[in-house]
């Protein structure tokens, strides 16, 4: 049922769409819903911003890591700075990236183009996806004047609902990636870093794939909220 869902809102964001990119976007993700884990290319990402409340924030930075045929591809991970209006301010002190890092940065045009491109019929993985794809949906209606419907599986829920399967009430901070990653015996990453982020959150999928059944079983309808 949640492939049908997802499937008839992407046809009619692709029906609505009046810029002729976005139009493909969209009806590029269509077939990837009824495939398999492996059979689906994937996009790891995280972003870091100014703050949290994408109606005035802004993004500062994009990480993403393709996933294909259930594995990393390293090779291909990327990390873009993105200008700002105004200073970083006091988020420096969680990001660590200064007004100095931005001189050289993309503008918000070109990071939305750049993000569209790489993720053009890859399912988007993210840590709480929601914040991401609220900062995300919000830079590519300002640049294209349409909001796309991003398709993103959440790793932080899907850990929620696991964990909700063997225990009534959850610990305060249990979710967090760090945690997640923990309960997995994935590895401790320095946090808040674009790059470092979507490469952890892509790590946390695999494992929480693997327990799901493998790759070759679980469809990516299985993961979408």
């Amino acid at each position: 049922m949640a492939g049908i869902k997802v499937r008839s809102q992407l046809c009619w964001r692709a029906l609505k769409a009046k810029d002729a990119g976005l139009k493909a976007y969209q009806q590029a993700l269509m077939p990837v819903i009824d495939k398999s884990f492996a059979e689906a290319e994937l996009l790891a990402i995280d972003l870091e911003m100014t703050g949290l409340n994408a109606s005035f924030d802004q993004i500062l930075s994009i990480g993403v890591v393709p996933i294909r045929q259930g594995q990393l591809i390293l090779s291909e991970a990327q990390h873009k700075l993105v200008q700002i209006e105004g200073s970083v301010g006091q988020s420096a002190t969680i990001h660590g990236i200064l007004d100095t890092h931005l001189d050289a940065a993309l503008t918000p045009e070109q990071a939305m183009a750049w993000f569209l491109s790489v993720s053009e019929g890859k399912v988007l993985v993210a840590h709480h996806a929601p914040l991401d794809l609220a900062f995300l949906q919000s830079g590519l209606q300002a640049c294209l004047g349409e909001k796309p419907r991003l398709l993103a599986i959440d790793t932080l829920l899907l850990e929620k609902q696991r964990l909700l399967r063997q225990q009534e009430h959850l610990q305060e901070g249990c979710l967090r990636l760090g945690r997640s990653r923990a309960r997995y015996g994935l590895p401790v990453y320095a946090a808040h870093n674009a790059l470092i982020d979507a490469l952890a959150c892509g790590e946390l999928l695999l494992a929480q794939v693997a327990a799901m059944g493998g790759a070759t079983k679980v469809k990516i309808a299985e993961l979408l909220p």
